[in-house]
């Protein structure tokens, strides 16, 4: 593409252009390959943009090249030859789909990717998993980019939430025999107990005597919480397993809370904090329009702020040569890490520390409260979309053995999850519909399964060989897809600097559908001549890695056949 777009460029300087003009992609094929905006040139020469589109039209020659170049308003736009296109674009395009880190941009520097963050004693909801497949595919990116990424998680393990459940279980379920799916039901007794104690205040004291022994690690409160919470861990790690996030290392809040303590106490000597109303510690950022940030109780108790102070400090000694710190966190928190990143700016922490956060998930009942034990669970999810998977490669495929359709819908359903959750904007709000996931057509996971599927039945076939020539592409549809295909490094670039895996999704879906359209329209192995079935089946599989890449960094598994 930048070979195409320097040939361009050369043709426009002669008439005083500056240096660093700039090509555009028109919106519809039939509106040309590149155009160039008017606007500037037209200011500097005194006149209407579109006059000056129409007198570069009359003076630009068309070449080798340039098939033909066209005025419309006030852009100037460049047609591609077919043949030369094809040539040019497929054999670096072919080059690039094998690759796995695609710029350098990264330079082998140092990330840590904070993710999911979530809580013992509580379940592991849809939010949880949106949270998930944006850190997964993230680290993906950066990787692609040319980073080393260190994965990290913080658990909080020793919050107000805990002793809620442990209340919880002490009070109404001291008796009972735990079921299979024991973090389940620490998730249902937190929520039960949060709804009971908001209806029934007169019992905070007792959960606030829990807290206390907590701290104090009394003994026998200790036992039950030690064992509760593995419970959470052991669960955690088979859904991490089966959701493909890997940790180089966890955290645990219980075993920072004395580190934040004592970062908070270097910030008052330091003149960072101090005591304000009532003895509480805070930090008054009020010049930076951040308000007043609260590191320490009144009574000497920690809250989030404190142990995420410790946690910065604990993660600059055990990775202190990082270019940065990305943390993953619901959109509600954006204010909260404002505040603690400019404590920790103050604080002296040179490292670049950036918070992405994500858009509540809902359901078509309404917004996900795990509070409210509205949330529905990630497993409740998964065999939702699971069982439908199965439903729908057994219909397909009723010749199957029973363990390959198992498989093949696992990797499906999947799919459909990871990619309805990557495919919105983060920060936006999203309402996940499994049915809808899973449909074959449309904006899914399935869709571009479907089509590397559909292209791995074109290639049982190849039994052609030979030098290809791309030049017999010529066809719209195949440019069309050339085209897609050569701006998939500039994608990649795309989501690294906007920190957007929606960018891959939507390209891949784009890509999928202009090889449908191709391969609807263009035979490929009925094609005239076997010279042409050749270079159709190298743009099928050239067009399958390009997909496949998509797919990995989406952390999304492929498919041989549905």
């Amino acid at each position: 593409m930048d070979e195409i777009k320097k040939i361009i460029v050369e043709l426009i300087k002669p008439f005083d252009v500056k240096e660093d003009l700039d090509l555009l992609s028109p919106p519809k094929p039939e509106m040309g390959d590149y155009t160039f905006a008017c606007f500037d040139l037209a200011k500097d020469r005194g006149e209407e943009p579109a006059k000056t589109a129409r007198f570069l039209a009359d003076q630009i020659q068309v070449n080798n090249i340039i098939n033909k170049i066209e005025a419309k308003g006030p852009y100037l736009n460049f047609f591609i030859k077919p043949e030369i296109a094809s040539k040019i674009l497929m054999k670096s395009i072919l080059a690039e789909s094998q690759k796995k880190i695609f710029n350098s941009v990264g330079n082998n520097k140092k990330i840590l990717l904070e993710y999911p963050s979530n809580n013992t004693h509580k379940e592991v909801h849809v939010g949880h998993l949106r949270n998930i497949c944006i850190g997964n595919s993230l680290r993906n990116i950066f990787l692609a980019n040319g980073y080393k990424v260190i994965p990290i998680n913080y658990i909080n393990d020793f919050g107000a939430h805990v002793a809620k459940c442990l209340w919880g279980l002490v009070k109404f379920h001291a008796k009972d025999n735990p079921p299979v799916n024991k973090q389940k039901w620490l998730g249902d007794i937190y929520a039960k107990a949060s709804a009971y104690l908001e209806n029934n205040p007169e019992y905070k004291s007792e959960v606030q005597e829990i807290q206390k022994q907590l701290e104090a690690k009394d003994k026998k409160i200790m036992k039950l919480y030690n064992s509760t919470r593995e419970w959470s861990l052991l669960n955690f790690k088979k859904i991490y397993k089966q959701l493909g996030v890997y940790h180089k290392k966890t955290f645990f809040e219980k075993d920072i809370k004395k580190l934040g303590q004592k970062m908070v106490d270097d910030l008052i000597k330091k003149g960072i904090a101090k005591t304000g109303e009532g003895g509480a510690i805070i930090a008054d950022l009020s010049k930076f329009d951040l308000n007043i940030a609260l590191l320490r109780k009144s009574d000497g108790s920690g809250l989030y702020m404190t142990s995420d102070l410790g946690l910065a400090l604990i993660k600059n000694k055990k990775f202190p040569r990082t270019a940065g710190s990305v943390h993953i966190t619901g959109s509600e928190q954006e204010f909260y890490f404002k505040q603690l990143f400019k404590i920790l700016e103050l604080a002296g922490f040179k490292f670049k520390m950036t918070h992405i956060s994500f858009g509540l998930v809902s359901l078509v009942d309404g917004k996900i409260s795990s509070r409210k034990g509205r949330a529905p669970l990630f497993e409740d999810v998964w065999q939702s979309v699971f069982e439908k998977a199965i439903e729908e490669t057994t219909k397909r495929h009723n010749n199957w053995s029973a363990k390959k359709i198992n498989k093949i819908a696992s990797t499906i359903a999947m799919a459909a999850i990871k990619f309805d959750f990557l495919k919105h904007e983060s920060a936006k709000t999203m309402i996940f519909d499994p049915s809808a996931a899973m449909s074959f057509d449309g904006f899914t996971g399935p869709y571009i399964l479907y089509t590397i599927a559909r292209i791995n039945s074109l290639q049982k076939n190849k039994t052609i060989k030979g030098k290809v020539d791309y030049s017999l592409l010529i066809t719209d549809e195949e440019k069309q897809l050339i085209f897609a295909l050569a701006n998939f490094n500039k994608m990649i670039a795309k989501s690294l600097r906007t920190l957007n895996p929606s960018v891959i999704a939507k390209y891949a879906f784009d890509t999928a559908k202009f090889f449908n359209d191709f391969y609807n329209k263009r035979s490929v192995l009925k094609a005239q001549t076997k010279e042409l079935i050749l270079a159709r089946l190298h743009l099928a599989t050239t067009t399958k890695n390009i997909l496949q890449s998509c797919l990995r960094l989406l952390s999304i598994k492929s498919v041989d056949a549905m």
